[in-house]
């Protein structure tokens, strides 16, 4: 079998492929179109997010096999036409998850205890206590939305800090454990301090943080998404931070997101820059999943998944 690989990836990945009796390509550079006319020789293909999978696209995988996904969302991929044509997916969620819970746990506590601000003021002599009073995790309610790879892995690693954990999970039921309690997305509206995000993106997850949501708050709340950007509406998020019915934002991904972000969207997104100069707003550029230790950890995750496929056919 042939497979191509046009992100890059672990090295490890390619070497144990190998040992599987399959034959591994590269490809960084070229384009869509280009990976499109020779896809058709090819029985796997291994990708991040450089292109999208689309039906056209599929059109062309004459042989393919599977898709392998070196990550968690499949945004990128039709996989209702993956399907029609018995394209097996397979994404690699489970090799990310402690990195994502871990930065999620990383920006709030920042937020919180206001490292940044007193970190900026430390370097430029200034000595300010009084403003940089922090609060505590301890105590306060969570509402996570989504229960699967990330969410459950942060629910894990904030059951140290003595906090509630309420968990919505539009997929599952039955899941309440010494973590987490499961509940309706009602009783987070009633209750939560802190609303994390973790759930994919899709046409029915659009906006999923919106005016609605916003108003639906009982009382004034922190949020963080560490998912996708489309899921947060932003235009939501300066209402809110206007309003000061949220209180405080941690932000890793945007619903605009490339090198040049900033220059292409401040027409459409003129509130941006205000958000940039609030100090309880911290943004990451989308990499709550990557990590050293991340890196690998999805490579073997999809070795082992990629095993099973190949030992079938």
């Amino acid at each position: 079998m042939k497979i191509l690989i046009i992100d890059r990836v672990h090295l490890s990945l390619k070497n144990e492929l190998a040992k599987l009796g399959l034959t591994c390509f590269e490809d960084f550079d070229s384009n869509y179109s280009q990976i499109k006319d020779m896809i058709g020789k090819y029985d796997g293909l291994i990708i991040r997010s450089r292109i999208n999978i689309d039906i056209n696209f599929l059109k062309s995988c004459k042989n393919l096999k599977f898709i392998a996904r070196y990550g968690a969302g499949l945004e990128n991929i039709d996989l209702i036409e993956a399907k029609k044509r018995n394209i097996q997916i397979i994404s690699s969620g489970e090799g990310n998850k402690q990195a994502v819970a871990e930065h999620c746990i990383g920006m709030i506590l920042t937020l919180f205890n206001k490292i940044n601000t007193a970190n900026f003021q430390i370097k430029n002599k200034i000595w300010d206590r009084k403003s940089n009073i922090g609060i505590e995790i301890s105590g306060k309610t969570f509402g996570i939305l989504g229960y699967g790879n990330t969410g459950s892995a942060f629910a894990k690693c904030l059951s140290g800090f003595d906090c509630k954990i309420l968990v919505y999970d539009k997929f599952k039921s039955n899941f309440s454990n010494k973590y987490v309690i499961e509940c309706k997305l009602d009783e987070i509206y009633k209750q939560a301090d802190i609303i994390s995000l973790h759930i994919p993106y899709n046409s029915s997850n659009h906006y999923f943080f919106n005016d609605i949501f916003l108003d639906n708050m009982n009382k004034p709340f922190y949020i963080i998404n560490s998912s996708r950007g489309k899921v947060v509406n932003m235009n939501t998020i300066n209402k809110g931070i206007i309003s000061k019915k949220i209180l405080g934002a941690c932000l890793d991904v945007l619903e605009f997101e490339d090198n040049s972000f900033y220059e292409k969207n401040t027409s459409k997104f003129k509130y941006m820059d205000k958000l940039f100069e609030r100090n309880n707003i911290i943004f990451t550029p989308h990499i709550a999943g990557i990590t050293h230790e991340s890196y690998k950890k999805l490579s073997n995750v999809l070795i082992k998944k990629i095993k099973k496929i190949v030992t079938k056919i």
